[in-house]
């Protein structure tokens, strides 16, 4: 006899750490799953810590068969993706699910909630914005996630579609090996704009982090202003981040463009955590934690992720916006091989329809290696 899946809101500290230890036995059989750190989750969820609950409330569910979790899920509204998505915009996040009858069973609760909060569509997986991580993996699966990146199940794409979900967005990342020579073509636009005396790439000063990261900041929400998906980050936001971000940033590897002594260009890569914390299973007590920091003394690995990128929007229809982004990847490419070990780079996510971008990646001939999909459903 099968027996009825039932969900219900997490109850307590026994229920959260159900809630974040279902992946380490969905995950059990996948080599290239990575554990997150349990702390980081935690952080993530926690209202008292997590700024994004100024603007947000989130609800968190677990799907019980007997007395087995089968399942989990998370259910927000954000005033924010509201102003810039739409009115009625609710998002879920953080699913995971054994079989059919869990995953509509979590998907159902999440929209019940919703819709008692008077949203009109659902979209997901955000876990738990866009700046965590967006996007249900469906393709990809034969690697590892990179930093601040998702893995899910080859299954879930066809359980979240029998529940009435059609995909709005795919997110692509591209692979890039790095230890390969730029194309004669951007080599010849790297080198042009080394001699144009109006432009200065330079390091960040992580002496001066928080005016960095408001130079960076201003560039993104100019850059990136139209794209689907954009929800700006709140100051309580960019501090919050900023001080996660901090032990993996460095100086080499994040650059910012000048232009006429005006910053309009920005690049930041990040050394591939997940390399560096595949081995100590989300736990950073007692002794993960002096691994790590010793390992961030000076990382070596084998991959790194180009998160984000932009150029003001002023410069993007013009011939100088591809200069410098070639500029720039050239400059950190060529710091991450003598500097971190890196062999090869993975940029993005990008947008399907960011044609910007994506020609870029195309003339640095990458390879498409992943796609996550943003999911969409009326309610």
């Amino acid at each position: 006899m099968t027996i009825d899946v039932t969900v219900r809101p997490l109850r307590g500290s026994a229920d959260r750490r159900r809630f974040i230890d279902l992946p380490w036995r969905i995950y059990a059989d996948d080599p290239h799953w990575v554990a997150p750190l349990k702390s980081e989750v935690r952080g993530l969820m926690d209202a008292g810590r997590n700024p994004w609950f100024e603007h947000a409330e989130a609800a968190f569910f677990v799907a019980w068969r007997g007395d087995r979790v089968v399942g989990r899920i998370s259910a927000q509204v954000d005033a924010l993706v509201e102003e810039h998505m739409g009115r009625g915009t609710g998002q879920w996040g953080f699913f995971e699910a054994e079989d059919a009858d869990a995953a509509l069973a979590l998907l159902k609760q999440a929209e019940e909630w919703l819709c008692r909060r008077g949203m009109t569509r659902a979209l997901g997986p955000f876990s738990l914005s866009v700046w965590d991580e967006p996007g249900l993996l469906v393709e990809g699966f034969d690697q590892a996630p990179t930093v601040m990146m998702g893995h899910h199940r080859p299954e879930y794409a066809g359980l979240i579609e029998a529940c009435g979900y059609r995909g709005v967005k795919d997110l692509l990342c591209y692979e890039l090996d790095i230890t390969q020579k730029m194309p004669a073509l951007v080599r010849r636009l790297v080198t042009s704009t080394a001699r144009n005396p109006r432009v200065r790439v330079r390091k960040v000063d992580k002496s001066r982090f928080d005016a960095e990261a408001a130079i960076i900041l201003g560039i993104l929400n100019d850059a990136w202003a139209d794209n689907w998906g954009f929800i700006p980050l709140t100051d309580a936001e960019i501090a919050y981040a900023g001080k996660k971000l901090r032990p993996i940033v460095f100086e080499d590897l994040i650059r910012i463009a000048e232009y006429d002594g005006e910053p309009v260009a920005f690049m930041i890569t990040l050394p591939d955590v997940n390399e560096l914390t595949r081995d100590l299973d989300g736990r950073l007590f007692p002794f993960g934690w002096a691994k790590l920091l010793l390992r961030l003394r000076k990382p070596r690995t084998r991959t790194v992720r180009v998160p984000l990128m932009g150029v003001v929007k002023r410069l993007q229809s013009t011939p100088l916006a591809g200069q410098l982004a070639f500029t720039l990847i050239e400059e950190i490419r060529l710091a991450t091989i003598a500097d971190y070990g890196g062999k090869r780079a993975e940029i993005g996510w990008i947008l399907e329809d960011n044609e910007g971008m994506k020609a870029i990646a195309n003339a640095l001939q990458t390879r498409i290696n992943k796609v996550y999909r943003v999911y969409e459903k009326a309610l």
